[in-house]
């Protein structure tokens, strides 16, 4: 991959870090439980609201990782290069997603374990 074309992802990389940091996710609250409403069901409903709270938090700060990890590979010049097999990953593929880190048979092989 030539200097231009990392030049470009490490910007998009840096864009969406920014985005997401600027982004407030919470997840660590108790289930507060809606005293105007009572029984199982408002409870059963807090509880699948901090559950989903807690793991859009884990998805956010997983985000996160995975681009400061591509932002580390540029750096080292091992951008856009599979990490498992050493392959190139498709330009199309980090179109999409430039903090992939796989190619997408080494992705897909992945998936299935």
């Amino acid at each position: 991959m030539d200097k231009k074309a990392q030049a470009r992802f490490k910007k998009h990389l840096l864009q969406n870090q920014s985005d997401l940091q600027a982004t407030t996710i919470t997840g660590d609250e108790t289930v507060e439980l809606d005293q105007s409403r009572v029984g199982r069901l408002s409870r059963i409903d807090a509880m699948q609201e901090q559950a989903m709270s807690v793991e859009r938090k884990r998805r956010h700060n997983m985000e996160l990782k995975k681009i400061a990890s591509a932002l580390q590979r540029i750096e080292e010049d091992e951008y856009g290069y599979c990490l498992h097999c050493g392959e190139d990953i498709a330009i199309k593929r980090l179109e999409l997603d430039p903090a992939a880190s796989l190619c997408i048979d080494c992705a897909n092989k992945a998936e299935k374990i």
